[in-house]
């Protein structure tokens, strides 16, 4: 929660001090792809692992890959389009 304070004190900084200046929606936004770039590199390091443990079921393991990585891409593009909506 201190992070979080500190970190809208530093954007909220005007332009003639020198300070960063920003939208809070960046760093929401920022914050939010984290969760889906982790969950990418889980699912498509597991995906992986499968394959090589059972090779004949590669076409399904990698079927049922591409489907979890589009709902996993769509909560970052979702994530990004919230940034937008909060900011305006």
């Amino acid at each position: 929660m201190e992070l979080a304070s500190l970190a809208a004190t530093v954007l909220a900084q005007d332009a003639g001090g020198g300070g960063i200046t920003g939208n809070i929606g960046v760093l929401g936004y920022g914050l939010g792809a984290l969760g889906p770039g982790i969950g990418l590199g889980f699912l498509i390091g597991k995906a992986l692992e499968g394959i090589a443990r059972q090779p004949e079921a590669a076409a399904q393991v990698r079927t049922t890959m591409f489907i979890g990585l589009a709902f996993v891409e769509a909560l970052a593009l979702i994530g990004f389009v919230l940034a937008f909506l909060i900011s305006s």
